[in-house]
């Protein structure tokens, strides 16, 4: 299963649920590839030893029409998890593709040769809605949109929701939100009690019903290249992100 992580709102917990996600199906015996598609390659950075020593990454692939992503997939630093690399170049892609024809379908085009090899592929996102998120909404089976617990928590969910309806109309019908994540909630407060309200009045079942709270240690743990399990396995973030991960796999067999 291909799985697109994506919120266009900046300072959702998206690459922080990307990697801890992906570390956590990795761990639990799944094999799994995270694919960086933001120019900004956090979770490159985070996961990559030595991403400099690489000299192609992503953009070098999806900018052309016969190139092989295999060649920029490495090895990340969590046992069972590949890691297709991401660096500021893929800033030059969004205007490469504007004009070609198969703008929207490149990452898709080749993800399918290797769909095979993997269980899940998990796809961060940048925090845009420009074209290389539309080439992980085409090439994905589901969408997972992080939301954080705050007042202006569904500022642009609109513009997503109404983006992924016309994917799916156009390029990928099979396309489903397989969930809605509340990120970096704080239960003690009534406001992200309201906020909790509002989300699952606009999203219902599709919200976990994990959140994740705000915790230092997820924040830390991609300083030291470590998914939050090594980091800190004892921690209530990595308790949060296996209860996730957990339920995105029964999500997945329905």
């Amino acid at each position: 299963m291909i799985i697109a992580i994506t919120n266009q709102k900046g300072g959702v917990g998206k690459t922080t649920t990307a990697l801890n996600v992906s570390a956590a199906m990795a761990l639990m015996g799944k094999n799994t590839l995270l694919v960086d598609t933001d120019p900004q390659a956090n979770s490159t950075l985070a996961f990559v030893e030595n991403p400099l020593q690489y000299e192609e990454s992503l953009y070098n692939v999806l900018a052309s029409n016969n190139q092989d992503i295999k060649k920029i997939i490495v090895n990340s630093t969590v046992p069972g998890l590949d890691v297709a690399i991401s660096k500021i170049s893929m800033a030059k892609l969004e205007p490469s593709l504007l004009g070609d024809i198969d703008g929207h379908f490149r990452l898709k085009d080749v993800l399918e040769p290797i769909r095979g090899k993997y269980e899940y592929i998990i796809i961060d996102t940048a925090p845009t809605l420009g074209i290389i998120t539309l080439n992980a909404l085409v090439a994905a089976d589901a969408v997972l949109i992080p939301i954080q617990s705050s007042y202006l928590c569904l500022e642009g969910t609109d513009d997503l929701l109404e983006t992924i309806e016309k994917v799916k109309r156009v390029a990928n019908p099979e396309l489903q939100i397989i969930g809605v994540l509340v990120t970096l909630h704080d239960k003690r407060t009534n406001i992200s009690k309201d906020v909790v309200e509002r989300i699952k009045g606009v999203f219902g079942k599709k919200v976990f019903r994990t959140m994740i709270s705000k915790s230092v240690k997820l924040e830390e743990s991609p300083a030291y290249r470590e998914s939050v399990f090594t980091f800190a396995p004892s921690s209530v973030g990595a308790e949060q992100y296996r209860k996730v991960a957990r339920e995105i796999l029964r999500r997945a067999k329905n």
